[in-house]
């Protein structure tokens, strides 16, 4: 039966204004990127990231983004949840708990169909957590393969077109996790990047010292992070031939900070920034940039919902930054909660860190001077620092920072954003230090943060000590025996 040509147009109109109210969402994530390696963000060599770059020029750049937890599997727990950690109970490599709300559940529930490449796992922190369409890292040439990336895009995103669904699509590339390409010996089922670097062309970021060991691991990190940039270049492909990309809400972000020390697995600020690129035709004004306002990953369920119109969960902790994709302002963004708790291998370090546009202050309750702080992601960069410590002071101080660590840490994020001052019982920052401190106290109690009681009883190393054992079980000496360096020693890696 033919339907009236009035009838009919009402039909196609509502279903175009149904696609306008229901975007789709892709959001795509690197694993251990330096945000100032993408070109747009300072980063050297200039042509690194030129998917990326010509990306940005689409969309609005946020110069305050942070990862709430700088280690992979609780940082995405976070996305999932838009929890901090011990609200889900993700607090390093463990399940978030299944009576906490996640944003695919959510999604499935509003009519989304859910897809995800790569990083399946730490992506899903709950056994109730099902995704529609899902290939992890061996399924896509290691993680490491745009062609890969890009079939299984093209066949999610018809899938889509045939269910009839918006979608939400998470796309995770395994680069420039370690191991770093080095094209002399390609990690199986990996590609070649679309151009390769010598040391000579690295930037070695300031919290590294620059020395010929760390010259040659960055370079192999360049490596892996523009066959990162062809991935993204290979996923944004297909989302163009797919004809959704006008109706995309498309984000780029890290999952937390380089694999090297002073970054990956601590609170400092490269450790927790990330770039963040959003692009979205029709709502975000190309070409744009957000230096004000701080957001975190743990915004984005809110964020999505609100896109979205989708009903979702209360007992959020993020809120929606809609309104900044909009062009406008929004109150309260002026500062950052990030923290850690246990790492790889669930050795308990937390920290606790507050940031602002000016100043970053840092506790570290673990720290007790004895308790020697290692993560798998040193490589040769923190042997070639060890071996450089044996003849400069400066250095070996580096490495007693890392290792031993102090419980209250201060910088002036400004004009010492490597971290490198320590302006603790410096009194000239007595109200700043005071007035972070009152900050963190106001989040913690906020979100119930168990570490609350260490920093009242900061003071107190017992009191200290009781509190962490209450919380995470006993510690664990990772400290190597004599003749045996962990730090050296081939371990399996952080997936």
């Amino acid at each position: 039966m033919k339907l009236p040509y009035a009838v009919l147009v009402l039909l196609i109109f509502s279903r175009f204004l149904a696609a306008e109210d229901r975007p789709n969402i892709l959001l795509f994530t690197a694993d251990d990127l330096h945000a100032e390696s993408l070109g747009v963000y300072g980063g050297l060599p200039h042509d690194l990231t030129p998917n990326l770059d010509a990306f940005a020029a689409e969309s609005l750049l946020f110069n305050k983004a942070h990862v709430n937890v700088a280690i992979c599997a609780p940082c995405r727990a976070v996305i999932a949840t838009g929890r901090y950690s011990h609200r889900s109970g993700a607090m390093g490599f463990m399940p978030a708990r299944e009576d906490v709300p996640d944003v695919v559940t959510t999604l499935k529930a509003a009519g989304y169909l859910t897809g995800i490449l790569g990083k399946v796992g730490h992506s899903t922190p709950k056994k109730t957590m099902k995704w529609d369409y899902s290939f992890d890292q061996k399924e896509l040439g290691n993680g490491r393969n745009p062609g890969i990336y890009y079939q299984r895009s093209q066949t999610f995103l018809k899938e889509s077109q045939a269910a009839d669904k918006p979608f939400y699509f998470m796309v995770n590339s395994h680069d420039p996790h370690r191991p770093y390409c080095n094209p002399e010996k390609l990690t199986k089922g990996a590609a070649m990047p679309s151009r390769v670097y010598k040391p000579e062309e690295v930037d070695v970021p300031g919290f590294l010292p620059d020395l010929p060991g760390v010259r040659a691991e960055l370079a192999t990190y360049l490596n892996s992070t523009r066959r990162l940039d062809d991935t993204f270049g290979k996923v944004m492909q297909a989302l163009k031939e797919s004809g959704e990309a006008d109706n995309t809400l498309v984000l780029f972000i890290t999952d937390n900070g380089i694999a090297v020390p002073f970054a990956k697995c601590n609170a400092w600020f490269h450790s927790s920034r990330s770039p963040l690129l959003v692009r979205w035709p029709g709502i975000i004004k190309p070409g744009t940039r957000d230096d004000n306002h701080f957001v975190s990953v743990v915004d984005f369920f809110p964020t999505f919902l609100d896109a979205t119109k989708s009903k979702g969960p209360a007992g959020l902790d993020g809120r929606s930054f809609l309104t900044l994709l909009k062009g406008q302002t929004q109150d309260g963004r002026s500062h950052v909660f990030t923290q850690i708790d246990s790492k790889a291998g669930n050795a308990a370090v937390p920290m606790r860190c507050v940031q602002n546009a000016h100043f970053g202050y840092i506790y570290n309750p673990f720290s007790d001077g004895k308790y020697w702080y290692r993560n798998n992601n040193e490589g040769l960069t923190m042997a070639a620092m060890k071996k450089a410590a044996e003849t400069d002071a400066a250095i070996k101080a580096r490495v007693d920072l890392f290792r031993y660590r102090v419980p209250e840490e201060l910088y002036d994020l400004k004009n010492d954003p490597d971290c490198l001052h320590n302006l603790i019982g410096d009194p000239t920052h007595t109200s700043t230090l005071k007035s972070l401190q009152v900050k963190l106290v106001a989040h913690m109690e906020r979100t119930v943060d168990p570490m609350l009681a260490a920093f009242q009883n900061r003071n107190d190393r017992t009191k200290v000590d009781e509190i962490l054992i209450a919380t995470y079980g006993p510690k664990k000496d990772e400290r190597p025996r004599p003749g045996k360096d962990k730090s050296r020693k081939k371990k399996k890696q952080d997936k």
